[in-house]
């Protein structure tokens, strides 16, 4: 036998890596004391315990306290009185705390690896190369940001108290996404691991403790269903960061409508693996591999749809059952080991039972001849061909090992099947023309694209979802953003709906007809209803007539404003122009707004004059930024850049206050249409006439047909339609706090970023009610990798 014939005979060799340490650990530590709150360790109040399990054997590992609401009341009001002393210390003590428990977790990285592996099942390599060396980055990264925070967010403070539920796919490496972050912003945490991995969060709190972390600062409680309702539901707690599924998000979204909570979703995908004919197949195989049988397949950006062209699909799955072939499935301590455990029993029947019905729809579920490890909660790397788009392995979030393939034959089938899912966490796209990469990944609807490879990760770049994969980001500057608030000029509550039912008083009759019809798709149409709400003026006489809009004309809108792709498509200069030049055709009709202010509200001709002076500099202002409020470009520690594009949110709907009626619908509109949205908006129930009078002048300011919709009606009503409407993107309210909580509450169809005043009305005069603040609400981030290099 020659020496090439002996290279292939070889085979691997077991590799494990040693535990005895972390048995050490775990023999050593009273898991029935395990809740950390203000400093110090206890027991559940109510002496609840849960069980961990390792899941490449079953076997117990510990019984952990189980957290209930007394317990969840203990940890806020450490929080809390934590808070003051934390958030008034220097970004530089913050930081110098911040780089303490990185140093400390890299002297202990073994440990917190090889724990993480026991208790999660994912292989070795993984945890010790990827989970813990990210974490520690994270640390170290945001005790940058922490120094960094008066200069870079001026005007901005922590958000408080803030509560967070992580996931149990990525425990450690959650935990510091969400705490990193918090403490450099000056907030006191409340986190609750998930039940099934709670190992590496309490080693992290034992790190705490060396590294200095002030009482009451991090306090994390191990618990269950009880203990994650106790954190969202509680009222001493400002803000909730929660990563899991897209169901929990919802009822989250839903039980903190109305609170007043800010709130970050981030939840599951179900990500789109593109490959061109022109790609490195091979190459692409190996990101595949990464993509989706990254910790076996049990992440919510994992590459779970493998999109093909048709002219290499037979050769590239010729290409990726070799692959599979060769993975190693078993014990997740070997270095060797490719493919894991499922976290528990739980997990695997799921994924079984998904598999079996895909098969039962028609996909072809095919797996190598491989043996799996007699005990414990392994599956076989799955590859489902002959997918059909309405497949359940194509539409549903299997978190597992397991592949759905579909072919497309150009780049707008390929684009169109990537976006065919409710989902829009992260996709990969491979192709050895960045041009051709480059114009696909901005259609795709994801925060995350990698470019010419997958689960690329870094604490300077954005990660989060569009749609039901939720909002806000984690990580880079973005990220900083969600665990800070600015000081907004709030003003007193807004009443609720104020128009009455009864008729106003007739006019001197001179006008033939005073009724202003809606404004949808660039037209002025009739409403659905035929109906129509009077107008009174300040003195109580007939103004006019405005038409009843209903559910319908609401539906007529939105479908105007999502077939406008003139607006979003334009270049950021051209809306720019668009918005001055309706700025211009204002000012030339300023004396007719400013006496329409006066005939309707009651202000002086001198206040009226103002407010119309007011809206045409905002309209200004925003044309000014339209082309200057742009993404970054960051370099994270590997051979690539990133991307962080700003891309519109789509169709915003827009809620308008009866406060400053004229100025507060041109603060809202204008800040989404620089960004490219398309808007419909409610104006003012008691003022509707200002914004009709508007119709006249987006007409021949050359707005494209559909950019800018208004439906005139009642606002509790029209609120709720837009809320409930699965095309809108995006929701501003600025309405009474009934209207407003039933805006959040209703928006979980399909999880649409909603922007409330929370029942208060704002100075939108000030300085701080324009600007940047309102940019940023009405864009999307989207972090595009994209490689260099041999």
């Amino acid at each position: 036998m020659n020496i090439l014939e002996r290279y292939h005979a070889m085979e691997y060799g077991p590799a494990p890596e040693a535990r005895n340490e972390a048995d050490a650990w775990l023999a050593g530590r009273d898991f029935s004391k395990a809740l950390f709150i203000d400093g110090a360790w206890r027991a559940a109040s109510g002496g609840k315990t849960f069980e961990t399990s390792e899941p490449s054997s079953g076997k117990l590992l510990a019984k952990v306290s189980d957290a209930g609401a007394a317990d969840m009341d203990a940890a806020v009001a450490a929080a809390a009185k934590a808070l003051p002393k934390w958030s008034a210390s220097s970004g530089y003590q913050r930081a110098k705390v911040l780089y303490a428990i990185g140093r400390a977790m890299q002297r202990h990285q073994r440990l917190f690896a090889v724990l993480e592996t026991i208790d999660n099942g994912k292989p070795i390599r993984e945890s010790r190369d990827i989970d813990v060396p990210l974490a520690i980055r994270h640390f170290i990264h945001h005790a940058g940001w922490a120094q960094a925070l008066d200069k870079d967010f001026p005007g901005h403070k922590g958000v408080g108290v803030v509560g967070q539920i992580i996931p149990w796919n990525f425990p450690l490496l959650m935990l510091a996404w969400k705490i990193a972050p918090a403490l450099a912003a000056g907030c006191t945490v409340v986190l609750k691991p998930a039940e099934f991995t709670p190992l590496t969060s309490i080693l992290f709190a034992e790190i705490c403790e060396r590294a200095g972390v002030p009482k009451g600062v991090v306090n994390i409680v191990q618990g269950g269903p009880e203990a994650g309702g106790a954190i969202v539901n509680h009222p001493g707690i400002q803000k909730i960061a929660f990563t899991g599924s897209s169901e929990v998000g919802k009822i989250i979204r839903k039980a903190t409508a109305g609170s007043g909570k800010k709130l970050s979703l981030e939840l599951g995908g179900k990500s789109a693996f593109i490959v061109f004919e022109d790609a490195d197949l091979d190459s692409a195989v190996e990101g595949l591999v990464d993509g989706i049988w990254f910790n076996q397949g049990q992440v919510c950006c994992a590459g779970s749809r493998l999109l093909v062209q048709e002219g290499i699909a037979e050769a590239l799955i010729a290409k990726v059952k070799t692959r599979m072939s060769r993975l190693r499935v078993g014990s997740p301590l070997d270095k060797n080991t490719d493919i894991g455990p499922l976290v528990d029993a739980t997990q695997l029947d799921r994924v079984k039972g998904l598999v079996a019905e895909g098969a039962r729809q028609g996909a072809v579920c095919w797996q190598p001849d491989a043996a799996l490890p007699s005990s414990g909660y392994y599956h076989l790397p799955t590859l489902a061909t002959g997918v059909s788009p309405a497949n359940i392995l194509a539409q549903e979030e299997v978190f597992g090992p397991v592949l759905a393939t579909m072919t497309f034959r150009n780049t707008e089938e390929a684009i169109e099947l990537a976006n065919n899912t409710r989902y829009g966490l992260a996709a990969s796209v491979w192709s050895e023309n960045v041009n051709l990469a480059l114009h696909v990944a901005p259609q795709l609807k994801a925060g995350v694209v990698w470019v010419n490879g997958t689960n690329m990760f870094d604490a300077a770049c954005g990660f989060g979802g569009y749609r039901e994969s939720g909002f806000g980001r984690e990580g880079g500057r973005e990220g900083m953003f969600e665990y800070l608030a600015a000081k907004l000029p709030l003003g007193p509550a807004i009443k609720p709906a104020t128009i009455s039912a009864q008729p106003v008083e007739q006019a001197d009759g001179s006008a033939i007809d005073r009724t202003a019809k809606l404004f949808i798709g660039g037209k002025q149409v009739r409403p659905d209803g035929n109906y129509s709400l009077a107008v009174a003026t300040a003195k109580g006489k007939l103004a006019g007539e405005v038409g009843f809009g209903n559910r319908k004309d609401i539906r007529d809108a939105v479908s105007a404003a999502r077939a406008c792709k003139a607006w979003p498509e334009a270049t950021a200069y051209n809306r720019s122009q668009v918005l001055y030049y309706l700025a211009e055709n204002l000012s030339g009709r300023a004396g007719e707004f400013a006496a329409r202010l006066t005939e309707l509200t009651g202000a002086t001709p001198k206040a009226a004059r103002e407010e119309v002076d007011q809206s045409i500099e905002r309209l200004f202002l925003y044309a000014g930024l339209a082309d200057k409020f742009e993404g970054r470009v960051h370099q994270p520690p590997a051979r690539a850049v990133t991307l962080a594009l700003h891309e519109p949110i789509g169709v915003v709907g827009i809620v308008a206050p009866n406060t400053s009626p004229l100025l507060g619908l041109i603060s809202l509109i204008a800040p989404a249409l620089a960004m490219g949205n398309t808007v419909v908006a409610v104006p003012s129930e008691r003022y509707p006439l200002l914004a009709t009078d508007l119709y006249q002048v987006i007409e021949y300011s050359d707005v494209p047909a559909g950019a800018i919709n208004i439906v005139t009606g009642r606002t509790a009503e029209l609120a709720g339609v837009l809320a409930k409407h699965d095309d809108v993107d995006g929701l501003w309210v600025f309405a009474d706090a009934e209207t407003c909580a039933k805006a959040e509450a209703s928006s979980i169809g399909n999880l649409k970023r909603v922007w409330s005043g929370n029942g208060r009305s704002l100075d939108w005069a000030s300085d701080e009610a324009a600007g940047d603040a309102l940019l940023r609400r009405a864009i999307e981030v989207k972090n595009v990798w994209v490689p260099y290099g041999d």
